[in-house]
């Protein structure tokens, strides 16, 4: 896989690098509340734009329909890219038509401009091989050069992470470099004991990592909604909360392997309950009650995990040597639910252990809940494609940048 720097060494000024980046941020309305993906890539941007390179910006953001829609643009990113670059970033309101050949046209040598969000096209998206074909072909048209440093989508299989890459000369951006050089330490180079933590909504998410870290992992410990799949599996009432029924013989499966192998699967003993799930916007005071894990009552919902939970996955924590936490434990959006969250991640920094924040709402809420992102081992920007290749599989977008 081709560096940038060796990008950079066979020469670029006056080019146009088109730089497949990972922009997807949420947004309230046009405000940005997490910029972190934009950080993470700004630093490849400006070492382009640093030796003449003129570079073109692109990525997806939320899950348009094939067309434009303005809930979904990218000017709210480029605007914050700008601002992080300390120079004017252009903006195309489109992404291969009159207003993006306009801009990138006008870029100067060294120039940095943003193309609209690349689903507002569906040949971005599309299962079609020609269909997709036709829209990289498209892209390519706009550029001399290639950049993938969009970790967050390489396990995608879209025209601008897979198909265009094929049509001009390529590298990897520094920020894939990095992605790819820590997964490995959590899969070629692991030093033990070696704790995962698990959380989020839904079990069959995580079913396909789980599989694969049964064969590398010492402990597992699971939290978020998809641990009231795993305590019903175990025979426990559950009331309200998230569950996946159809999930539950798989679920045992993994348990019943777990014990076979040694590795040590750690559930919640107590879990904070309430009979409705709390108005994230407002953030009124919830009042949960705790209860035991194994005595959830039938009409109350498990929105984080306990304060003996919380205090258990510490210790579990305290003498590992490396640690993937990919999930949050509970509702952390909201203050009353999110100190399960916030413990899992005071017990990272307070162990000793090189510690992996697996991206997506896990990165989000380090964030949020007000941690230094510097403490961590590394904060990485793609929770979907993390977990696909900690499950071994092969990535289309890191697959593509292979020379």
């Amino acid at each position: 896989m081709k560096t940038i720097d060796e990008l950079i060494a066979d020469g670029v000024a006056g080019k146009r690098v088109f730089v497949r980046a990972d922009l997807n941020v949420p947004l309230d309305g046009s405000k940005i509340t997490d910029d972190g993906r934009i950080r993470a890539v700004e630093p490849t941007v400006r070492k382009l734009a640093a030796v003449g390179a003129r570079v073109i910006v692109a990525s997806h953001l939320g899950r348009p329909k094939g067309a434009p829609d303005p809930a979904f643009s990218l000017g709210p990113a480029a605007a914050r890219l700008g601002e992080l670059l300390g120079a004017d970033v252009a903006f195309a309101t489109d992404t291969v038509g009159e207003s993006a050949r306009a801009t990138v046209d006008a870029l100067a040598d060294g120039q940095v401009a943003v193309i609209e969000n690349l689903r507002f096209n569906a040949g971005e998206t599309a299962k079609d091989d020609a269909e997709r074909g036709a829209f990289a072909d498209e892209l390519a048209s706009l550029a001399d050069l290639y950049v993938g440093d969009g970790f967050g989508a390489v396990h995608r299989k879209h025209a601008s992470v897979f198909d265009l890459p094929a049509r001009l000369p390529h590298a990897a951006g520094d920020l894939i470099a990095t992605e790819v050089g820590v997964l490995k330490k959590l899969t070629d180079h692991v030093e033990r004991p070696y704790v995962v933590v698990l959380g989020g909504a839904k079990v069959s998410d995580k079913l396909g990592v789980i599989d694969h870290l049964l064969e590398k992992a010492d402990k597992i410990l699971v939290g978020g909604g998809m641990a009231y799949t795993f305590l019903k599996a175990q025979g426990h009432e559950v009331g309200i909360s998230l569950l996946q029924e159809d999930q539950i013989p798989v679920v045992l499966e993994y348990l019943e392997r777990a014990g076979k192998k040694g590795v040590e699967f750690v559930l919640p003993v107590d879990v904070l309950v309430s009979s409705e799930f709390p108005d994230l916007k407002k953030k009124t005071p919830a009042n949960p009650a705790t209860v035991a894990a194994d005595a959830i009552p039938a009409d109350q919902e498990g929105l984080d995990i306990g304060p003996k939970t919380r205090e258990l996955y510490a210790s579990k924590l305290a003498d590992a040597a490396t640690v993937f936490w990919n999930g949050p434990m509970g509702v952390f959006e909201h203050p009353d639910y999110a100190g399960g969250t916030a413990a899992v991640a005071q017990g990272l920094l307070d162990s000793d252990a090189f510690t992996v924040v697996g991206g997506g709402d896990s990165a989000a809420a380090v964030r949020i809940l007000g941690f230094d992102e510097n403490a961590f081992g590394h904060i990485s920007t793609g929770g979907g494609a993390s977990l696909e290749y900690l499950e071994g599989k092969t990535l289309p977008g890191l697959a593509a940048l292979e020379d």
